[in-house]
């Protein structure tokens, strides 16, 4: 299943529940609006089959529903948690821990092959976007970078879980791309507390365009990662490189701490799956488009720089 939140003029100010079907259209559930988190919690993904059975009979026998079905261009699709529980986000992928080391000139710590790392991201409102967001381009940086991600959410309560049990764990994938403005990020690293600025502002964790339930992904440890700017292949990957699965990821961030719905869990970029690897650094008006094989295409377009005259003064 492919679920989705997402809102519609003619439906209110609410965001809605769907589920993507045949490529372009979207099924509103209309499941007494739930959120996300309370659809998982509620444990509704049955009844939001039945909803898609029924509204697929209804289709094949000619009935219109065009006040139930729309077309995905005509829904703004927005992060499938918007407000995520807590967002971690790991570096897992080996190819990416190399690139670093030869562009530091730092070696991988023995430490990353001991234990998973990750840091805190922003969960804030206003820094969760969906698929066509219009990506913020903050205006104390000059090099602001994507990140070729994926990410978990988590679907029930839990603490203290083994590897083997995790997987239970997982309500859906997604794909994730981690805005971040890397001159002032570095600085920040220096300080020994993490990215800070250097990843969040507005519109800064972009995830989706989907959610899709773990029946659907297929082996999510061999698939096609890809990322585009402005049509053009510049990074593929494979989610097979993943040092470190999402089961291990879940089970080690559970020890002594319990996880509940709606928490997301990032991989960390791929290897080649940012400017900062890569040395080309996207602009304003780019169009990134990420993809992950069998959870489709996230797109965003990258927006003007801020202009902000209260803009920070460091102190000398």
């Amino acid at each position: 299943m492919k679920l989705v939140t997402f809102k519609k003029s003619s439906l209110g100010e609410h965001s809605r529940l769907g589920t993507w079907f045949d490529d372009d259209q979207i099924i509103d559930l209309n499941l007494d609006d739930l959120d996300m988190i309370q659809f998982f919690e509620q444990h509704c993904i049955a009844d939001a089959q039945k909803r898609i059975d029924s509204v697929q009979q209804q289709l094949s026998d000619g009935v219109d529903l065009s006040d139930v079905v729309f077309s995905v261009s005509d829904v703004q699709l927005l992060a499938p948690f918007p407000r995520p529980a807590s967002l971690r986000d790991f570096g897992v992928f080996k190819t990416h821990m190399d690139a670093a080391a030869r562009i530091t000139g730092k070696e991988i710590s023995p430490e990353w092959f001991k234990l998973p790392n990750y840091y805190r991201g922003s969960t804030s409102p206003a820094s969760i976007a969906g698929h066509e967001a219009v990506v913020t381009w903050p205006n104390y940086t000059e090099k602001l970078d994507f990140e070729l991600e994926w990410g978990v959410y988590i679907g029930k309560t839990g603490k203290n879980i083994s590897i083997e049990e995790a997987p239970e764990y997982i309500a859906g994938y997604t794909i994730y791309n981690d805005i971040s403005a890397r001159d002032i990020q570095f600085r920040h690293m220096t300080l020994s507390l993490g990215p800070a600025k250097g990843k969040d502002f507005d519109n800064s964790n972009i995830m989706g365009p989907c959610l899709v339930t773990p029946d659907e992904i297929g082996d999510p440890y061999n698939l096609k990662m890809i990322a585009k700017v402005n049509g053009e292949v510049w990074a593929e990957g494979s989610t097979s490189d993943m040092y470190y699965s999402f089961a291990e990821m879940i089970s080690f961030v559970s020890q002594s701490e319990t996880l509940f719905p709606g928490e997301f869990l990032g991989s960390g970029t791929v290897g080649k799956g940012c400017g900062w690897e890569l040395d080309r650094w996207i602009q304003p008006g780019d169009v990134i488009e990420l993809e992950v094989e069998n959870i489709g295409v996230l797109r965003n377009q990258i927006g003007e720089p801020v202009q902000n005259p209260a803009a920070w003064k460091e102190k000398v």
